[in-house]
């Protein structure tokens, strides 16, 4: 990173220059185009001049704000013992998010920044997911137009555990009147042992008892702080077999931050551990309810 940031200064110093320059010549030219020259088309040639080089001046910045991710996620992604692809390619276990029933269907997916691991003896993935839908219409004419609708965007986890769960736990933001939709078939609402996360989550459950050893104040709040750590919202979470799914839609991760502060930022780090202490402190509230229903039930 130090031998880079000398770059990134430059790169920076140069952008700063080009932004000046750029919108200088764009606004003054706009008006002599159309104060003094009288003509329309001489503001629109100066604007687009001033933008373009505002853009040229920034090429440098985006380049290595491109780099950037690789001279900072990998270092610590490696240090931890982990697993990172920026273009993951395809991510079958989309699929497993959506047949427990956390993400919707589908018609054309992207994904990105796919990380894996193992902790305690639990293997997990963590990747981003931008996922469409394709409507078509047609008009009185008989031409059809084709649009793309985001049905989902954002971040995906799954855990697997060596041991499978007793029953199907469902997790979900409280959605008001459409609660009494339920989890699905065979599903019965479970109570929180919190007050408080009783409002903010609704939760069903095909085996009561494994749901009150899983969901503990501790998972709970580890989920709240999920959400927190990785700037998503509308959280679902699905225990089920031997796995445990979460979706988040919204946030950005493994993103290297502004390019106007240096690359050896004690922040750019700090935020990424804090993604990974959220995801870790999930697996090990888990491990511990595990560990006390499987002491109790035997």
């Amino acid at each position: 990173l130090l031998t880079r940031e000398a770059e990134r200064q430059v790169a920076v110093a140069k952008a700063r220059q080009a932004r000046y320059v750029g919108i200088a010549v764009a606004v003054l030219g706009a008006l002599a185009g159309v104060l003094l020259v009288r003509h329309p088309f001489a503001a629109i040639i100066a604007v687009v001049v001033g933008v373009g080089y505002l853009y040229w001046g920034g090429r440098d910045v985006r380049r290595l704000g491109k780099e950037a991710k690789d001279l900072i996620v990998l270092p610590v992604v490696r240090k931890l013992g982990l697993q990172f692809l920026a273009e993951p390619g395809s991510v079958d276990s989309i699929y497993k998010h959506h047949d427990v029933g956390i993400v919707p269907s589908w018609d054309r997916a992207n994904y990105e920044d796919r990380l894996t691991g193992r902790r305690k003896g639990v293997d997990f993935e963590l990747f981003e997911a931008h996922l469409e839908e394709r409507s078509t219409s047609t008009d009185s004419k008989g031409n059809t137009q084709t649009r793309w609708r985001t049905v989902f965007k954002g971040q995906c986890l799954r855990f697997e555990f060596s041991k499978r769960f007793y029953g199907r736990t469902l997790i979900t933001r409280d959605s008001g009147f459409f609660n009494r939709f339920g989890g699905g078939k065979g599903m019965s609402r479970a109570m929180l042992e919190d007050p408080v996360f009783e409002k903010i989550f609704e939760v069903y459950t095909t085996d009561q008892v494994e749901s009150r050893y899983l969901l503990t104040p501790d998972l709970m709040q580890n989920l709240v702080d999920l959400e927190k750590a990785f700037h998503g919202g509308r959280l679902k979470a699905c225990f089920d077999g031997g796995e445990m799914f979460i979706t988040l839609e919204g946030g950005n991760l493994f993103e290297p931050g502004s390019m106007f502060k240096p690359l050896d930022s004690v922040d750019r780090v700090r935020e990424l551990l804090t993604d990974f202490a959220a995801i870790f402190r999930i697996m090990d509230a888990v491990i511990i309810g595990r560990a006390r229903e499987g002491q109790e039930r035997d």
